[in-house]
């Protein structure tokens, strides 16, 4: 018999709502309702448009009732990491959630380390260091003794925020508050001694459960607005990498995986937290994963690059959609000049196109002046950060990490997938494009006990999508590229 879920995906950029039918070891996929998510910009700082998304989930949910004529079995919610909501005693939702790149998070690592040293916090959380973090926003709110950090009663994700609403039940689901810096992998529990030390108020972190947890059933009110019905409400990995790297169409366990988006996520799973000077030496992250396993990772920039310079393009008039960048790319000349992707130049939104000139004109290299030289720089400077990471993730697992899985929207861009194989020297598997979604449903269904395993779900992968090979080509010149950007990373 075959079963339709919904999943909702959250991603930094935009959010879309897939319904899916998985029948027997078949799951096809249908798009039906997709929407831009843009920061707002207030007095006091960057925010989400929180209401706007909680009105797109319910119109998504109408949609999939009222026009696809859908029974649903689940629905699920993933979104990008790191961001939250609090709420006060009655449980309401105490002002609008920031943004992650809102400056309120300026300087406030080296705050942190000031009570807490860099080494003792990666001992508690095995998390890399970003100022973005949980961690750091909720510090943040310390210093500026925020008066929403002092009445708060609840801190809650995301997805965990809209799962409230949707159910009423106040949990955080496991993959999200592994990424929050506040988590102790090794306890398996909040970390209490870092919570204590920051001043952060410990009483306000709420249980947490397993990807594939039922939290029960939609509220009434929204059934009735909506018309799905009591429908079950399924935590998958609510953390969207966490549902892109359980819908890797694996084999084996030794593979490599880069989840590609407005950030590049890559990384191993590993089947318990690597937490030791190395891993802290390179910045490395612990976070939870799918079936008791964890993701070893580490983030890159990503493709909030391009991004920005198409944003500042068209803020000057010249409309341009990505193929067109690409295609400018793909005739610009190779191996002019390369960026540290993960500069911190690059993290705030702005000029990027002019930021990435200066960085090339700082490090002595010839400055991209076009538009197609500027994003050929990012994309061949983002395939060599990969081989970086790989040779890293390698001697911190001790294995040869092969093939490498491509994930996501970014996997669309065909041209950054072979400088991935050609860098790398690896196979690059690319597919599927809605990774986070397929993961999302698949965990619904193994929470369903609709399928009994991650094993048969990623053969499900498999079989009802088509995945593209890229094969190493002109190794001898990125190796000399390569070489080249590790001179200006340093």
């Amino acid at each position: 018999m075959p079963h339709n879920f919904l999943a909702i995906d959250l991603g930094a950029e935009s959010g879309r709502a897939i319904l899916a039918t998985l029948d027997h070891e078949q799951l096809s996929l249908t798009d039906i309702h997709r929407f831009p998510n843009d920061p707002v910009r207030l007095p006091d700082g960057l925010h989400w448009n929180i209401l706007g998304l909680w009105s797109e989930i319910k119109t998504a949910l109408h949609i999939a009732t009222h026009q696809h004529h859908a029974q649903l079995a689940g629905i699920g919610i993933d979104t990008w990491g790191v961001d939250f909501g609090l709420l006060d005693r009655t449980g309401a939702l105490i002002g609008n959630p920031y943004h992650y790149r809102d400056q309120r998070t300026d300087g406030m690592v080296d705050e942190a380390f000031k009570r807490l040293p860099r080494e003792r916090i990666f001992d508690l959380t095995g998390i890399q260091f970003m100022q973005l973090n949980t961690l750091y926003q909720l510090f943040s709110m310390v210093v500026r003794q925020s008066p929403a950090l002092q009445i708060a009663a609840t801190f809650l994700t995301m997805p965990d925020l809209f799962n409230y609403w949707l159910t009423g039940r106040k949990v955080c689901e496991f993959t999200m508050a592994t990424t929050t810096q506040c988590y102790d992998p090794r306890r398996c529990e909040w970390s209490q001694p870092l919570l204590q030390a920051l001043s952060i108020p410990t009483h306000i972190f709420p249980d947490v459960v397993q990807p594939g947890t039922v939290l029960g059933e939609v509220l009434p009110d929204v059934a009735e607005e909506t018309g799905c019905g009591r429908v079950p409400v399924i935590a998958p990995a609510c953390h969207d990498t966490g549902s892109a790297v359980a819908a890797v169409p694996a084999e084996t366990q030794d593979f490599a995986w880069i989840s590609s988006g407005t950030w590049s996520i890559m990384g191993a799973e590993a089947s318990d937290p690597i937490v030791n000077a190395q891993s802290l030496k390179y910045n490395f992250t612990n976070e939870g994963g799918v079936n008791g396993t964890w993701r070893f990772s580490k983030n890159i920039m990503g493709l909030w690059l391009v991004q920005e310079c198409r944003r500042t393009w068209a803020h000057s008039g010249e409309e341009l959609s990505y193929d067109e960048i690409t295609q400018l790319a793909a005739e610009a000349a190779p191996f002019r000049s390369f960026v540290d992707p993960d500069c911190d130049d690059f993290f705030q939104p702005g000029d990027m196109p002019a930021r990435l000139q200066a960085y090339c004109r700082r490090t002595g290299q010839p400055v991209p002046e076009t538009k197609g030289a500027i994003v050929r720089c990012v994309l061949e400077s983002l395939a060599l950060k990969y081989r970086w990471v790989l040779e890293r993730l390698e001697e911190l697992t001790g294995r040869h990490l092969a093939p490498l899985h491509l994930i996501g929207g970014g996997t669309k861009n065909r041209l950054l997938n072979q400088f991935t194989a050609n860098s790398t020297g690896r196979t690059v598997i690319a597919g599927p494009v809605e990774a986070t979604a397929i993961g999302n449903i698949l965990m619904q269904a193994i929470g369903l006990k609709h399928l009994s395993s991650l094993g048969e779900a990623r053969g499900v992968v498999r079989a009802s999508f088509e995945l593209e090979l890229y094969e190493p080509k002109q190794t001898a010149d990125w190796d000399e590229a390569y070489s080249r950007l590790q001179k200006v990373m340093k």
